[in-house]
């Protein structure tokens, strides 16, 4: 079994920033994809960015200049640093990871951090 344990969020004025981290533990053989997606009210679930296990990036437009994804491969940890944060970034992010497991991978969630953004 797989676990992805998110910590970071919270609450930050309008123009701040945060860092969330995200570590996967259990039996693991690789991760070639780790990344984050996010949740607002009433909204569905939207990409933030991905990074892959040999660095490659995808990220939304509206997050670019702003949110930055990194990995550290030996720690199974995928982090996101968010700076000029606006209120339209609250929603509560995920992390989600493509991880093989033996001969076979598997996309996993974590539960979720709750980030908001206000004055």
């Amino acid at each position: 079994q797989v676990q992805l344990v998110e910590s970071g969020g919270g609450l930050v004025q309008p123009g701040g920033s945060l860092r969330l981290s995200c570590a996967a533990s259990g039996s693991i053989f690789s991760i070639p994809a780790m990344g984050w997606y996010r949740q607002a009210p009433g909204k569905q679930r939207e990409l933030v960015a991905t990074m892959s296990s040999g660095g490659s990036t995808n990220s939304a437009d509206s997050v670019k200049g702003r949110f930055t994804i990194s990995r550290d491969n030996a720690k199974n940890t995928v982090y996101l640093q968010m700076n000029s944060l606006k209120p339209e970034d609250t929603a509560v992010y995920y992390c989600n990871a493509d991880v093989v497991v033996g001969y076979l991978q598997y996309n996993y969630w974590g539960q979720g951090t709750q980030v908001t953004v206000s004055s």
